[in-house]
């Protein structure tokens, strides 16, 4: 299990948990982070945002709320 941030721009994951506070883990709920649900990293520069397709959407995620998440590589 490793944070979203170790995903490569082109791989797809699997949400395996969401850590952090009570307010980001009902935020991160909320825009669809959720146990079991797969995504793929459109854009994981070195620096600035990360943009992950989830759920039909794509979703902008600063890196230090990618980091609460933790994914497993499909």
């Amino acid at each position: 299990m490793e944070s979203l941030t170790a995903l490569k721009t082109g791989e797809a994951g699997i949400v395996e948990k969401v850590t952090g506070g009570r307010s980001f883990v009902s935020r991160a709920s909320a825009m669809g982070f959720t146990s079991n649900v797969e995504l793929t990293m459109l854009q994981n520069f070195a620096r600035g945002p990360l943009l992950v397709f989830l759920r039909d959407s794509q979703i902008a995620l600063g890196r230090g709320e990618a980091e609460k998440i933790k994914v497993r590589r499909k």
